[in-house]
């Protein structure tokens, strides 16, 4: 089919850190072999669309961020699209497809996606196919692949009927030819995110290269006892398969070296979120023993001098570098170890057959290799198999490259999963695995995402601290595994912990004349308000909290905040507080023993601890998680929860706490009303609707 006779459809995408944005850009790069042109834009971009006036099909691309929020690129569509004045007939033209992307991990699974879908439904927008759910929790790639390879069918009937609709039966080309044999009806794609319900089986090309490789002349060397698969070894039938591998990306970056001379860019020019604040670190305290599992630390900033606000609840993001023994490493493998100081001018590459191709956002126009590497790429991302797909052509030995092409194809999505998904690999590992692989620069920029800002849980209150902010974290750790060949540290918490050494373990010759800290070490942060995890506005309303280990962070400003209240406004009434907190060990990891202090100040009603890893002589063994303090306590939760209206509210791991936690509550509910469990859990999600059950969880 010739250029002129590709039929159009717009291709709108909404994206937070970039994963969006690759597979609307996939989705076009498929296009053209379907016959089929896909006009592509940013949702943001409302000057280069209009979906009032749009006649084509409309397929958008969209994931979800923060607390089941769109991304911040869908703002402005959001509130648009939002407008109450808007008849129900507004979008009663538009056919459109969807595909959301999401992580089960959090509460509001691709609720970005949902409310762009319910909205445009409620305005009269028609499915021309089915919506796709992608959870990043077993791999986006489950659903969006099946869902990609449905598309094309239904863009093409939904493109015929329009045909039919506008008189043009008599127009025969080659998507009328393509329908001869298929249902005119709208063709559903049912998408589920439980892999059991999946079908992967190879439906053909379908745009991407097709790579039939007989392994006669290729050694894949393992060792004698090297029986079953890993990151660089396949066995049967992967390693036996003909394979569907990805289109190869277009390339479109070029660098450009230049001299040593000049500035890098301010880190707040790497920020598009709003004010950054570069804040001195005043205090840093470890607040477990030496042999807890995990070392979790406390950080106070000073935001006396800025214009920084938060409340007790409310979430901030620091700005971190990659480490600087990783950034060495990647230059050296690069062959550019004498080159980090360079300036280097990063630009589109001319003729480049990508569409709409700029230098990406997050990379300066001009500034140091090292400067680049080290704050503006997060060199640690899991690559994605577009790039392991570039990573081919980069790869001299056979071998190598059949396994890199596995990984990124079809055939080979298990492994994919298991050797670089779920192992955390990252492209110092790969490039550590595939000797012969020698990726350029260019492509690396390219392909590697945004480094983007780590956030934290506020961890106090401006109330009760002037001009303070603290938080807590642990100092995360990644041991060395068959993938990995060494232990890592987490990017930020590691930083972090390497930055306040010094006030953690003070020398003579970091002290002044006065014993004091002769210099303060500075982080660029910036806050991220949270729009429900706040106090009661009503502060006789009793409230839950629930935050084992560095869960209790926020729950300590929360406390802060209302000791400072009952001491300003002694004619308030103040409802009852309960904490349930649970940590390993009570004499390794109780992190904020002082919680006794709000007991006795009355600030607190209750508290209720318990330790998982301590041993008990008792004849009846104390409770080890929470979950199980919060049963033996479900007369007084039901009441607080059904009687008195009031709050619950959860901080912590989300997998191997937060769910445990609310199936805890509904068999409370379910008890405490004689009700069964159905019932327990629509009280529950009433709960959550009505932002009396909040979460501030992590994966």
């Amino acid at each position: 089919m010739c250029c002129e006779s590709k039929r159009r459809f717009l291709l709108l995408y909404a994206t937070q850190k970039g994963q969006a944005k690759a597979i609307a850009e996939e989705i076009w790069q498929q296009a053209g072999a379907h016959g089929l042109e896909a006009d592509m834009h940013c949702i943001s971009e409302m000057d280069k669309y209009n979906l009032e006036t749009e006649k084509d099909p409309v397929v958008i691309v969209i994931s979800t961020t923060g607390t089941g929020d769109p991304p911040d690129t869908a703002r402005k569509f959001v509130k648009k699209i939002q407008d109450k004045t808007l008849p129900p007939d507004h979008f009663a033209h538009l056919q459109y497809g969807l595909l959301g992307l999401g992580d089960s991990e959090y509460m509001f699974f691709c609720n970005g996606g949902r409310t762009v879908d319910r909205r445009l439904q409620e305005l009269g927008a028609q499915h021309f196919y089915e919506t796709g759910l992608a959870d990043d929790c077993v791999g986006l790639e489950l659903v969006v692949d099946p869902w990609i390879d449905g598309l094309w069918l239904a863009l093409k009937e939904a493109l015929h009927l329009q045909k039919e609709k506008e008189g043009m039966n008599n127009a025969v080309d080659a998507v009328s030819s393509t329908l001869a044999t298929a249902p005119h009806a709208v063709h559903e794609l049912k998408l589920s995110s439980e892999i059991q319900n999946l079908k992967l089986e190879d439906e053909g090309a379908r745009g991407s290269d097709i790579l039939s490789q007989k392994l006669d002349n290729i050694n894949l060397v393992a060792s004698a006892q090297d029986t079953g698969p890993s990151l660089v070894h396949s066995v049967p039938p992967v390693s036996q398969s003909a394979l569907n591998i990805p289109a190869l990306p277009p390339e479109y970056i070029e660098v450009e070296f230049q001299d040593t001379q000049g500035e890098n860019p301010h880190l707040s020019s790497l920020i598009s979120e709003g004010t950054t604040f570069e804040v001195p670190v005043t205090k840093a305290v470890q607040l477990t023993r030496e042999d807890a599992v995990k070392t979790a630390l406390l950080l106070e900033l000073d935001i006396a001098d800025t214009a920084f606000e938060y409340q007790p609840g409310d979430a901030f993001c620091v700005i971190c570098p990659n480490s600087v023994s990783e950034v060495e490493k990647l230059l050296h493998i690069l062959g550019l170890s004498e080159k980090g100081d360079n300036f280097v001018c990063v630009k589109v590459k001319q003729g480049t057959k990508k569409k709409g191709a700029s230098r990406p956002q997050h990379i300066p126009e001009r500034s140091t290799l090292k400067f680049i590497l080290t704050w503006c790429l997060e060199i640690r991302a899991i690559p994605k198999k577009a790039f392991l797909r570039a990573l081919v052509e980069c790869t001299s030995d056979a071998g190598e490259k059949r396994r890199l092409q596995e990984l990124c194809s079809r055939q080979g999505a298990s492994d994919y999963t298991c050797f670089i998904r779920d192992s955390n690999v990252c492209l110092l590992d790969l490039l550590h695995a595939f000797p012969s692989c020698k990726p350029s620069l260019s492509l690396d920029i390219e392909h590697l995402p945004k480094l983007q800002a780590r956030s934290y849980s506020v961890s106090s209150s401006n109330l009760y601290q002037p001009g303070r902010l603290c938080f807590v974290f642990n100092v995360v750790e990644f041991p060395a595994g068959p993938s990995r060949p060494v232990s890592r540290k987490g990017v930020c918490t590691g930083w972090l912990a390497e930055l306040v050494s010094p006030l953690l373990h003070p020398s003579k010759n970091s002290l002044d004349t006065k014993g004091e800290r002769s210099s303060t070490e500075k982080i660029s942060v910036f806050p991220r308000p949270n729009n429900a995890f706040h106090l009661p506005a009503d502060p006789s309303v009793p409230f839950i909290m629930v935050g084992p280990g560095t869960g209790i962070s926020p729950f300590i400003g929360f406390l802060q905040h209302r000791q400072k209240l009952r001491e300003q406004h002694t004619d308030w009434e103040f409802g009852e507080t309960w904490l349930f907190f649970g940590c390993r060990h009570q004499d390794r990891d109780y992190l904020f023993k002082q919680l006794r202090c709000f007991l006795e100040n009355g600030t607190l009603t209750h508290l209720k601890v318990c330790f998982s890893r301590d041993s008990s002589t008792a004849e009846v063994a104390p409770p080890k998680y929470v979950q199980d303090v919060l049963r033996l306590c479900a007369k007084e939760v039901a009441r607080v929860l059904l009687k008195e209206r009031g709050y619950f509210y959860i901080c912590g791991d989300k997998k191997h706490m937060a769910d445990d936690v609310s199936d805890a509550v509904v068999d409370i509910l379910s008890m405490e009303m004689e009700a069964d469990r159905l019932e327990a859990m629509k009280i529950l999600a009433m709960l959550r609707e009505s932002k009396r059950y909040l979460q501030d969880v992590w994966s």
